[in-house]
């Protein structure tokens, strides 16, 4: 979220609006029909809050049906890289031999939960072959939950220019949980260049019906260069909490498709400063400005797996990816 952590923070967050030098613009599924609202909020977007500006644009838009179709057939790949979490492999800032850290590798932890290291009192554990990251309210009040990151601030991680990502996991359900599964550029942390960030999923608990997606260009160096699209993606209601969902990101040469159980709900152009691999993150995040008042205590998500399949080197190789949605 670039928007409430500064450069590099985490998901991109409830940011929308278009901008002609740059920013995100919000397409299809969220339509203001009310001509004076959407004048309204037009002119004051810059100004207000992200989560009071969504509620805004919810408030005036047709209630949205859940994306259904086929299932898509993802063949012609090979698995390159999986955690099935039978075990914990997490370090702190550096990978050290494990899968995963647990921070950012640029250092831009975000939210309303401060994000643990591993370790006895962490928010991380192993339960039946899931990973559970849970968010708990410490007898201070204050809130800790966790992330994983397959990288860190030197450029070591495992990642893919061109390829399937995909999770498997449940949500606890209540207002103020923020759980994601998204994709980073793979590059040192002293690398000026710009940066891609795909959000397979972002998911705010107080409204069960929905997730969104995005993708965004990140240009420190120059901001008017950053630019993205935020989609709102309409879900059964309680989809999150009642049972384990895929969520999947394909990317080729020409295309960024966003996947959920296996159906395609969007996609887009891929951005020409895509040419470095993109390394996976999940976290349990809380608040992107909604209120963590009445968050459940505790709150965990449950993450079955992480995989990465790359394409067959051989034309007509590779196989065709099992479906667990």
């Amino acid at each position: 979220m670039y928007s409430h952590s500064g450069s590099e923070g985490g998901p991109i967050g409830l940011i929308e609006g278009s901008n002609p030098n740059g920013g995100l613009i919000v397409r299809g599924l969220i339509s203001i029909k009310v001509e004076a609202l959407r004048l309204m909020v037009a002119c004051l977007k810059w100004f207000l809050t992200p989560a009071l500006l969504m509620t805004l644009a919810a408030a005036s838009s047709a209630q949205p049906r859940p994306v259904t179709g086929p299932k898509i057939k993802l063949c012609g790949y090979q698995l390159a890289w999986s955690d099935e979490f039978d075990d914990m492999s997490i370090g702190n800032w550096r990978l050290d031999g494990k899968r995963w850290t647990a921070h950012t590798p640029w250092a831009g932890d975000f939210g309303d939960a401060r994000f643990t290291d591993p370790g006895e009192q962490s928010a991380f554990s192993i339960r039946d072959g899931h990973l559970e990251i849970t968010a708990r309210r410490g007898t201070d009040g204050k809130w800790t939950s966790g992330l994983i990151a397959a990288a860190d601030q030197t450029g070591a991680g495992t990642g893919l220019t061109e390829g399937y990502f995909e999770t498997r996991m449940r949500m606890t359900a209540g207002s103020g949980t923020w759980p994601a599964f998204w994709l980073f550029s793979l590059t040192p942390r002293s690398d000026k260049r710009p940066k891609i960030e795909l959000d397979a999923l972002e998911y705010y608990g107080h409204d069960p019906s929905s997730y969104y997606a995005s993708w965004k260009v990140h240009s420190p160096a120059d901001k008017k260069h950053e630019r993205g699209e935020l989609e709102r993606i309409p879900i059964i209601p309680g989809a999150m909490a009642a049972r384990y969902n895929t969520v999947g990101v394909l990317v080729t040469r020409t295309r960024i498709s966003y996947l959920f159980n296996r159906v395609v709900v969007w996609t887009a152009p891929r951005p020409a400063e895509l040419d470095v691999p993109l390394f996976p993150l999940v976290n349990l995040a809380l608040g992107s400005g909604y209120s963590i008042r009445n968050t459940p205590d505790p709150s965990v998500l449950s993450i079955d797996y992480v995989r990465l399949y790359a394409p067959s080197a051989k034309r007509g190789g590779g196989s065709c990816i099992p479906d667990r949605g």
